[in-house]
């Protein structure tokens, strides 16, 4: 179906209705004024409820996908055609696998767990983290062997097959090779001679582990930031995630869409300004969010949210541009019935029940 098709179909259908009897797309047209930290005042427009349906919706249709194996999922036409990710960052399928089985799976040294973050993000792959393994064993920094990993990424790439994911983007640094897997696989070695894992240990707050990551090359503050809270999920790690945050391109678009005037604040505190009201706003919604059992959103949870809503609203609201010039979804959704056990950092204490329906 086309995108116009498809936004008819939506405004026919009213999306999905939501406890309140309002659907994801229906907001408010009156404007609201909301002060953050600092004293500015932003103004609303009418996709600031929507951000909050979506995130309602959206963590619905992961807890509906845990309780049953066939789709789909959810009846608002525009998630059950488009790809979003889940409102909570650590529940994505990839983020799972880092979590459980990269950073908890094997030597639990710093050095080590590091060399295995930084490993698997610089790709974004499970299937090229898989390659790896397959052929050359546990992954160990204490084996590295420059050679017999880019030779197993030469002979995939050679292959045809893709070895980096399209989520992130992550220029190839300075190293010499006309391959960019071979300079990511040399960035990730000078770091280790750097004693970036040490670095990162011994910060004293999620923001120096970013400026860390972000003092190297190919680290721009979006990436640095994900691979801070990468980090952060494992035992090396334990700061909030509620101290620090930094917007992305999409974020940005999403705070630009919701708000009409965010020339005199900064993405961050918009960020902050609305998880500090979470629970006000579902409340005057009339809206139930599933919490993550028991784990409310995080400051990276809003910051992606506002990334989705960009997205979605690409559809729904699609006068509402908020200066993008992007104006359609690219991914769209397919339905995977595979199990999707989950699995999140034992430190958060979370009453995940010990068999859920799909696994």
């Amino acid at each position: 179906m086309r995108q116009s098709e498809l936004r008819r179909s939506f405004q026919e259908s009213g999306a999905l209705d939501t406890d309140a009897g309002k659907s994801v797309g229906r907001s408010s047209d009156a404007p609201r004024e909301i002060e953050t930290a600092t004293g500015t005042i932003l103004r609303t427009t009418p996709v600031f409820d929507t951000y909050w349906r979506f995130a309602v919706l959206r963590q619905d249709m992961f807890m509906r996908r845990l309780s049953t194996t066939k789709p789909p999922w959810s009846d608002d036409p525009i998630l059950s055609t488009y790809r979003f990710t889940n409102p909570y960052r650590a529940s994505d399928r990839v983020s799972q696998y880092l979590i459980r089985d990269v950073l908890y799976r094997g030597n639990r040294a710093t050095d080590e767990v590091f060399f295995r973050a930084l490993l698997f993000r610089l790709f974004n792959k499970i299937e090229t983290w898989e390659r790896l393994s397959s052929q050359l064993g546990p992954l160990m920094w204490r084996d590295f062997d420059y050679r017999s990993y880019a030779q197993v990424l030469d002979s995939a790439a050679a292959s045809g097959q893709k070895i980096y994911s399209s989520a992130y983007i992550i220029p190839s640094p300075a190293f010499g090779s006309p391959k960019k897997h071979r300079n990511h696989l040399s960035l990730l070695h000078a770091m280790m001679l750097d004693g970036a894992p040490d670095k990162v240990r011994s910060a004293d707050s999620l923001s120096e582990v970013f400026n860390t990551i972000r003092s190297y090359p190919s680290f721009g503050n979006f990436l640095a930031f994900q691979l801070a809270i990468d980090l952060n999920y494992s035992e090396i790690l334990d700061f909030s995630e509620n101290e620090f945050v930094v917007a992305g391109p999409g974020a940005k678009a999403g705070i630009r869409k919701c708000f009409s005037n965010v020339q005199d604040t900064t993405p961050e505190q918009v960020i902050r300004t609305v998880a500090s009201i979470a629970k006000d706003e579902f409340e005057r919604l009339g809206l139930t969010f599933k919490k993550l059992w028991g784990r409310e959103l995080q400051l990276v949870d809003h910051q992606n949210l506002f990334c989705e809503v960009d997205k979605y609203t690409r559809v729904a609201f699609p006068t509402f541009t908020g200066g993008s010039l992007r104006r359609r979804i690219k991914r769209r959704y397919r339905p995977n019935p595979a199990p999707l056990p989950q699995w999140y950092p034992p430190k958060w204490n979370l009453h995940v029940p010990a068999k859920l329906p799909s696994d």
